[in-house]
C-alpha cells in the first residue's frame, strides 16, 4: 500500500512537471505556476494522510491514546 502511494506521488510530480513545461513553452507562465501549486497541494494532501497513518500506528504500538 505504501509503495502504491509513493508511486502515485511520483506520477503526480512527473505529470505536473510535463504540463508546466508545456504551458511555459506556450507562453502561459501564470497557468504553469497555478498547475505547479495545484500539484503541490494534491501531493501535500497525500503526505498528510500518510503522516496521520504513521502517527496512528505509533500510538497503537506504544498504547498511547
Amino acid at each position: 500500500m505504501q509503495v502504491q502511494q509513493l508511486l502515485r506521488i511520483a506520477g503526480i510530480g512527473v505529470l505536473v512537471t510535463v504540463i508546466a513545461q508545456i504551458l511555459t513553452r506556450a507562453g502561459r507562465e501564470d497557468m504553469a505556476t497555478l498547475t505547479a501549486i495545484a500539484g503541490l497541494a494534491l501531493v501535500l494532501m497525500l503526505v498528510v494522510s500518510l503522516v496521520a497513518e504513521l502517527i496512528s500506528s505509533v500510538q497503537s504500538l506504544f498504547g498511547l491514546y
